[in-house]
């Protein structure tokens, strides 16, 4: 059986800690930053762990993780 290819898409975007689960950057901070407040950007800024009921589906296009 072939080796199963990533989605580089997705690996580019997520990434594995080490307890296994995923970590991604939070959306909305690209543009039309000038209406959002100073409270709001800063928080954006971090990255946060993906919830569990999209984990799974990311697990399944990120084989390798």
């Amino acid at each position: 059986m072939p080796k199963m290819k990533t989605k580089r898409a997705a690996a580019k975007r997520f990434h594995a800690t080490g307890s296994g689960k995923l970590k991604r950057m939070k959306a909305y901070k690209s543009h039309i930053l000038t209406k959002k407040d100073r409270k709001t950007k800063r928080n954006l800024r971090h990255a946060t762990i993906t919830d569990p009921t999209n984990a799974k589906v990311m697990k399944k296009i990120l084989p390798y993780f």
